[in-house]
């Protein structure tokens, strides 16, 4: 059985300033659009071939997917563990709760609303 945490825990770790990773486990072109702040970006298809190169094996692992619904982080962190990594919990709310909650996000979505919101004089 995968350990799963909370919104509030996940919170509660980024806040805690303890090192852990935070992997967005959907396709690449869902994280370059959005994903949560500090996250990296391992898609579950790619697990096998690219955790290696991404994670240490004694790191602290979060997955997250699309939401509640979707399965893939539980997946993600199923591939993880039997590839040797000893401490990996499942987000499953994921970036639908996360964003819900009005917590922060970056990618090409926000990047875009940032420069929109910018100043193009030089009036400063």
């Amino acid at each position: 059985m995968i350990r799963q945490i909370t919104r509030n825990e996940l919170e509660e770790l980024i806040h805690s300033r303890k090192k852990f990773v935070l992997v967005d486990v959907l396709p690449a072109d869902s994280y370059f659009r959005e994903h949560i702040k500090g996250a990296i970006s391992l898609p579950l298809e790619d697990i096998e071939q690219k955790a290696a190169g991404a994670l240490r094996k004694d790191a602290q692992i979060v997955t997250y997917c699309a939401s509640f619904e979707c399965q893939a982080s539980t997946k993600a962190a199923e591939k993880l563990i039997a590839l040797g990594y000893s401490d990996v919990v499942d987000y499953k709310g994921g970036l639908k709760d996360y964003k819900e909650a009005k917590l922060p996000l970056e990618g090409s979505l926000y990047q875009a609303t940032a420069k929109a919101g910018s100043c193009c004089c030089s009036c400063q």
